[in-house]
């Protein structure tokens, strides 16, 4: 279908702009056209629902020098901002006038939605950068946090509403905030209070439990996208849901619209201005996968989207489209909890003191309490055939077990031995022992490795330092430590039988690598130029920030590409 005339073919529809995907990026993009001119905008949603994994991810964004920070009172510049830019993305794909525009324009971007939307965020005052040990670095004020929202003013949309990730919600009903989160899963002071409240408040919620069971207060991602689709919704802009695209329609060497199916038919919708990618990379396709990731590699390992299956960029491919950074994705070790829907991110978890995560050999891999995308690269790094680093085991002991929240086996007084399913142990998910060396036997891992590196362990504990990995020693490391845990707050002795033991996987929450795009998200030619009319935003596009600076790097881009495309599509002056 791809490459028809227009001609050949009446279409079945017409807008301005046509807007692929319902998540922060296609929302925002959604928005941004309606506000600076185009009118006439339709998006197109594959599922039945908004959001994909912009609503199910923690919902942060990465914007330095924001309008909320200022009025914090947090000192920071642009100039700083891009110095660390500069050193973390050193050596990586990334055009340097992306990451100006990207720097010179995520604030513009907030600033425009506040004013105009819905858009809210609260600006994070002690969630570092992840890269805290290099020049222009900050602890704080560069990561933002959608303000949670009332599920209830969406009327009988919120049906629509993809909800954050169940292991972000208490009981997988009751939403929490990143803020929340840290207090709860470390139960720092005032972690009980905190949840009581919660908890309160959502039993005495009694008229809305008469539509759904989970809370109406919306928090991480699915507070971003709720607040996104309540501006759409504010515009009447139509969303189709249930509605695949299936390829691009070019002429003259411009797209003038897509192929699409929507209740069992296809259709062919014209956009007379634009048409804008935003669903997603290809996280859940096995096959393209294994063409462009490094092994091993399972879709079943990543927490995206199930429907992120690479449609977007399968579709530019077949009309000629440049790609950068295709082999790469945002890693993070995810947890494969028989009988979940969805695999969990294992990010905090394997940070907390008392803990260690090692290979099959028994040894540790890398720093564990570092940024989860810096760990799964070392992993992938580390891993062969002869010293296999997937799947990986979390190993801790009783007092970890007391103190601390541990994936879905939560803490021992909130989830006591008794009631772990028994497929947990079967399946070799999760084991329990009374010694080091059981604990090994049951879960194939070498008792000698692990035994040594037990010993290695309780030492740094006692020293305060790690001296194979230097866990700790950076600002990040100690964001989910435990501060009354002395000399170093992210190690703790492993010497409390009985012993545990959790498989995690080389996940991952979305591909990284997509088509490539300028400054305006325009996407690029593979024989030079660009593809007029067509824009490409979020993961179906290549990254700016690929390395994981900071906490939000993924959503910041999509958002303010998006913004970018809308200014370009409409000639529209900020």
């Amino acid at each position: 279908m791809a490459g028809q005339d227009q001609d050949a073919q009446a279409f079945d529809h017409s807008v301005d702009v046509l807007v692929v995907g319902t998540g922060n990026g296609g929302l925002t993009s959604a928005v941004c056209n309606y506000e600076m001119g185009s009118r006439d905008v339709l998006v197109i949603e594959k599922a039945d629902k908004v959001g994909g994994t912009s609503a199910t991810s923690g919902g942060g964004i990465w914007i330095p020098c924001s309008h909320y920070a200022k009025e914090c009172g947090a000192e920071d510049s642009l100039q700083e901002a891009r110095e660390y830019l500069r050193q973390t993305l050193e050596g990586e794909d990334v055009p340097p006038e992306l990451v100006d525009a990207y720097l010179e324009n995520g604030p513009k971007m907030l600033r425009f939605l506040h004013d105009r939307s819905q858009v809210r965020y609260e600006s994070l005052d002690h969630y570092p950068d992840y890269y805290t040990n290099v020049d222009g670095a900050k602890e704080g004020h560069r990561s933002l946090e959608p303000a949670p929202f009332n599920c209830s003013e969406l009327g009988d949309d919120y049906k629509r509403m993809t909800y954050s990730h169940h292991m972000m919600r208490i009981g997988g009903l009751i939403h929490f905030t990143q803020v929340e989160a840290q207090v709860l899963m470390l139960q720092l002071p005032g972690w009980i209070g905190i949840t009581a409240k919660m908890i309160f408040q959502y039993i005495i919620d009694i008229p809305w439990k008469f539509r759904t069971l989970i809370s109406r207060r919306l928090c991480c991602g699915s507070a971003g996208v709720a607040r996104l689709f309540r501006s759409v919704k504010d515009r009447d802009i139509p969303i189709w849901f249930e509605t695949p695209m299936e390829s691009l329609i070019e002429k003259d060497g411009r797209i003038v619209g897509v192929v699409a199916k929507r209740d069992g038919k296809t259709i062919r919708i014209e956009a007379r201005k634009a048409v804008v990618l935003a669903a997603g990379g290809f996280e859940k396709n096995q096959a393209m996968r294994e063409k462009y990731l490094p092994a091993p590699t399972n879709a079943e390992w990543s927490a995206g989207s199930p429907n992120n299956t690479g449609d977007p960029l399968r579709a530019g491919l077949e009309i000629g489209a440049a790609t950068r950074l295709i082999n790469d994705a945002w890693w993070t070790t995810t947890l494969c909890v028989p009988n979940e829907p969805a695999p969990r991110l294992s990010i905090m978890e394997k940070s907390f003191p008392g803990s260690c995560v090692v290979n099959r050999a028994g040894k540790r891999i890398a720093n564990e309490s570092q940024n989860y995308m810096a760990y799964q690269k070392e992993l992938f790094a580390a891993h062969s055939e002869d010293n296999p680093c997937a799947p990986a085991y979390h190993v801790f002991d009783s007092r970890f077990r007391r103190n601390y929240i541990a994936g879905p086996l939560m803490t021992k007084a909130l989830k006591p031995d008794w009631t772990i399913p028994k497929l947990w142990f079967e399946s070799g998910f999760v084991a329990k022992a009374d010694s080091i060396e059981e604990l090994a036997g049951k879960m194939d891992i070498d008792p000698a490795g692990l035994r040594e590196t037990i010993n290695n362990m309780n030492r740094y504990a006692e020293t305060g330092v790690d001296e194979e990995f230097h866990r700790g020693e950076s600002a990040y490391d100690r964001y989910y430590a435990d501060p009354e845990i002395k000399p170093n707050p992210c190690l703790a002795t492993i010497d409390e039988a009985p012993y545990y033991a959790m498989r995690i996987d080389a996940g991952d929450f979305g591909t990284l690598g997509g088509m490539d795009t300028d400054i305006n998200a325009r996407v690029k030619r593979e024989a030079g130029g660009f593809i007029e009319g067509l824009y490409a935003v979020g993961n179906c596009s290549a990254a700016i920030l690929p390395t994981y600076p900071g906490p939000g790097a993924t959503l910041g881009p999509a958002m303010t590409m998006a913004y970018q495309s809308a200014k370009h599509i409409n000639q529209y002056q900020d």
